[in-house]
């Protein structure tokens, strides 16, 4: 009776295990000698300035790297971005690269691609209780402490915020969050109001701050999540006569964003060096492709298995550090940060 307890238990733990192996992709047995590594990448959408550096570097250096890239757009549709998995699955391509709609909604259609031997990458954004190949992105919980700091260093203890968070479909809102939180333990603020902007539409965050005044005029900071939610907050704020007086935080360094913090509207921006993480990315494709052994010793739990997680690190951006970040990094030009701001461009 022990030793088919005991097996019993053997074959359970063998199936649990099964679930987190890596799909292989069976070996093509004609002339590959000439055929070029085949890449689809879907991403959420391009409202975001960034998705498109993005896409543009990924495809440039996988295109070095001897790849071909099909790149589909979902518009933020969560049915559209499966389509788009299905095809890529249909075209029998090596790899698919998936900037997330929603970060739970596409386990099913994964484990199709994965069950088809092609390896799948979450790019940004972390695919939940997907098992993906690799998992690359920033430090996301980094990202929203830099923003709460920013806010607790400007705002005496317990002043007035609003917080405009990005969509709770997007795994790495949880994250920022996170960081957010911690830095509010040491350092409490309080928040009037509070919301997790759907699809990122930027109009919430102007609505967001309107009805935040109307609680109370007495508003010291807006967090927001990004830097198009940043501008429709400091649109709604400069309709107070308050642009530039609270303290407002972003992320993603949008041009738009970077010639606010000059012009004094927005207070920082967290820039994430985007076209590393693409190339980044595109080379981790490119070797998944060819069956090569990816060195990443840091994993991250996805809901149920740990996965190979790059984890770049994101820098603070404000108008101390502006010139030597942004521009002389090369993410912006002076002249179009410094457009609206011309003494400065005589410096």
């Amino acid at each position: 009776m022990k030793k088919a307890v005991a097996f019993i238990l053997c074959i359970l733990m063998l199936t649990g295990f099964a679930g987190c192996r890596r799909q292989e992709k069976p070996a093509d047995t004609g002339d590959v000698s000439e055929k070029k590594i085949q890449i689809g990448m879907s991403f959420d959408s391009f409202v975001l300035e960034r998705w498109q550096r993005d896409r543009d570097v990924f495809v440039f250096t996988a295109q070095e790297l001897g790849a071909e890239v099909n790149v589909q757009n979902a518009n933020g549709d969560v049915e559209k971005q499966i389509s788009q998995i299905e095809y890529f699955i249909d075209k029998g391509m090596d790899v698919i690269v998936i900037i997330s709609v929603d970060s739970e909604a596409l386990k099913k259609v994964v484990e199709k691609a994965r069950e088809a031997g092609i390896k799948i990458v979450a790019y940004d954004r972390l695919l939940i209780k997907s098992n993906v190949d690799l998992y690359i992105s920033f430090d996301n919980e980094m990202v929203g402490s830099l923003m709460a700091e920013t806010l607790a260093d400007n705002i005496q203890e317990n002043g007035n915020i609003i917080t405009i968070f990005g969509p709770t479909t997007d795994h790495n809102v949880q994250l920022v969050e996170q960081g957010f939180k911690k830095v509010m333990k040491k350092k409490p603020l309080n928040v009037v109001y509070s919301v997790y902007a759907v699809n990122w539409v930027a109009e919430e965050a102007y609505d967001a701050v309107k009805k935040a005044v109307a609680i109370t005029p007495d508003i010291a900071g807006v967090f927001c999540g990004n830097d198009n939610l940043a501008s429709e907050a400091v649109r709604a704020l400069s309709e107070y006569r308050m642009a530039g007086n609270a303290i407002v935080t972003g992320q993603d360094a949008d041009l738009a964003a970077c010639q606010r913090i000059v012009e004094g509207t927005q207070t920082m921006t967290v820039y994430k060096p985007v076209d590393k993480l693409a190339r980044a990315a595109a080379e981790y494709a490119v070797k998944l492709a060819m069956g090569e052994k990816i060195d990443v010793k840091t994993t991250i739990f996805d809901g149920s298995c740990e996965v190979p997680y790059v984890k770049l690190e994101p820098i603070a951006v404000n108008k101390d550090n502006i010139d030597e970040i942004i521009i002389d990094g090369g993410f912006q030009t002076r002249e179009d940060v410094y457009l609206n701001v011309p003494e400065k461009l005589e410096d």
